[in-house]
């Protein structure tokens, strides 16, 4: 029989477990975007050996289920690591080592597979003019991309950016698969009490359309802020 009590209950025990899903999708974004930028910076340039093992890396992981890539390296990456510390004569327990790790391990290279795309798509939209004109106003390679092609690039990829971090957060449910406290874990652990599966699903439902929301919005404003900038910019 369903239980409003049970699902009031639940749903606002949930939130407790909000920070943990934000900080994977955090700690996944940031360096999830440092790398995918790299990758993107490599392909653009047709860098040698590099590029196409970027460009091997970004269809790997876009062509296989995050399920598998949880799987793969919460299964593989502790017994290689494992194996790493013992040969190296150390005595600390791998095994230790809270899960959550591994969570930030599989999101943030996931993460940075699409934001590859994403940034290289953005990149490819600015004029190559304008970093010629960078250096020959006297800017470094580095300058010229931090002070004229990001901020450009950066407005231009917003919007697949707001979806890439929608998707993440959506993602992120899946970290109760490495034992990861997240609001999923926390929701299945209720409900196995009473087997209140459907009151908990619903909490999760709601949850995530909440913080996604939340986003989402945050996203609209920071668009339309880059906007009115850009439009400042060119008058």
């Amino acid at each position: 029989m369903f239980d409003i009590s049970f699902l009031l209950k639940t749903f606002f025990l949930l939130w407790k477990a909000v920070p943990t899903t934000l900080l994977i999708t955090i700690v996944a974004l940031l360096a999830g975007s440092v790398l995918g930028f790299l990758i993107a910076i490599s392909r653009i340039h047709k860098t040698k050996i590099l590029s196409q093992i970027s460009a091997a890396y970004v269809s790997f992981i876009r062509g296989t289920p995050v399920v598998l890539q949880i799987l793969v390296v919460y299964s593989l990456f502790p017994s290689l690591l494992n194996a790493w510390v013992k040969s190296s004569g150390s005595s600390f327990d791998v095994f230790s080592l809270n899960p959550i790790w591994y969570a930030f391990i599989v999101f943030s290279l996931n993460t940075a597979a699409t934001l590859s795309e994403v940034f290289r798509s953005a990149l490819l939209t600015i004029n190559k003019g304008q970093l010629e004109a960078g250096f020959t106003s006297g800017l470094t390679y580095a300058q010229t991309y931090r002070r004229i092609i990001i901020p450009q690039a950066l407005t231009a990829a917003l919007p697949n950016i707001c979806n890439a971090t929608v998707t993440l957060i959506k993602n992120t449910s899946l970290a109760f698969m490495m034992t990861v406290k997240d609001v999923t874990a926390v929701a299945k652990i209720e409900a196995s009490y009473g087997y209140n599966y459907l009151e908990s699903y619903l909490d999760i439902f709601v949850i995530y359309i909440i913080i996604c929301s939340v986003v989402q919005y945050l996203f609209k404003v920071w668009e339309k802020e880059a906007g009115l900038y850009k439009t400042a910019g060119g008058k």
